[in-house]
């Protein structure tokens, strides 16, 4: 582990603390243009998500649905409150081979996108300890009067995220300040993830507030129209 990632993992809680956790359950509203382009609008304004800490699975509950989604590298399911199945997708990667921006989703290609997003974000920067990652500091940057230090992560092929090799910057307390990366399944397109409103749960510290825009010509965003928001309330620790 490189000094950054291990700078990082200790803000955020630390490696023996998250080694006794097992999952984090979030109460969440994620809205934003993004979700209008993909004709689910609000669907995700009230949801409820478990993600699981030690292996790529995450559950989603649409509070007030009776409907909840299973995302897993290679299958995603949508299923009841009663655990009956609905629909389901092997492979779901596959099913967004020519897809454009605007191309519409279903409710597994939902299932499929949020849960390898949202799995990745709760589980940085501890996820990069983890064998097959690979890790590198790359030279920092002046943000608003802060130096914020880069690490540059590799994700292993069995890892299912939105690209290979993603950017997170950290500020001098060591929080994560952005992610930057590209997403595959929709034709890779530069974004970037602004993290913000920290809180510390049961001694794992969580951004509880994430901005997501896509980026211009020279790099620039209009903060007043977020692609995504991301707002969690209650998040549980086990």
């Amino acid at each position: 582990m490189n000094e950054l990632l291990e700078e990082a993992v200790a803000a955020h809680g630390g490696a023996d603390r998250w080694q006794q956790v097992r999952s984090v359950t979030v109460e969440a509203s994620i809205t934003g243009a993004f979700w209008h382009l993909k004709d689910k609008g609000d669907a995700l304004k009230d949801i409820r998500f478990e993600v699981d800490t030690h292996r790529q699975l995450l559950t989603m509950d649409f509070v007030g649905q009776d409907k909840r989604t299973v995302f897993q590298p290679g299958r995603v399911v949508v299923q009841r409150g009663d655990a009956r199945v609905i629909g389901s997708r092997d492979d779901p990667e596959r099913s967004f081979q020519g897809h454009q921006l605007e191309t519409p989703w279903d409710d597994l290609h939902l299932a499929y996108f949020t849960g390898e997003a949202l799995w990745t974000y709760l589980n940085t920067p501890f996820l990069f300890t983890w064998p097959g990652f690979t890790t590198e500091e790359m030279s920092p940057i002046e943000i608003d009067g802060e130096t914020w230090r880069r690490l540059k992560a590799t994700f292993p092929d069995h890892i299912k995220t939105h690209t290979r090799e993603q950017i997170f910057c950290f500020g001098p307390d060591g929080l994560l300040r952005r992610h930057d990366f590209t997403i595959d399944i929709l034709g890779g397109g530069p974004a970037q993830l602004h993290a913000g409103d920290y809180r510390d749960v049961d001694g794992i510290v969580i951004p509880t507030t994430r901005r997501s825009y896509a980026l211009q010509e020279g790099h620039e965003f209009v903060a007043e129209l977020p692609l995504v928001a991301i707002d969690m309330g209650a998040i549980t620790i086990r």
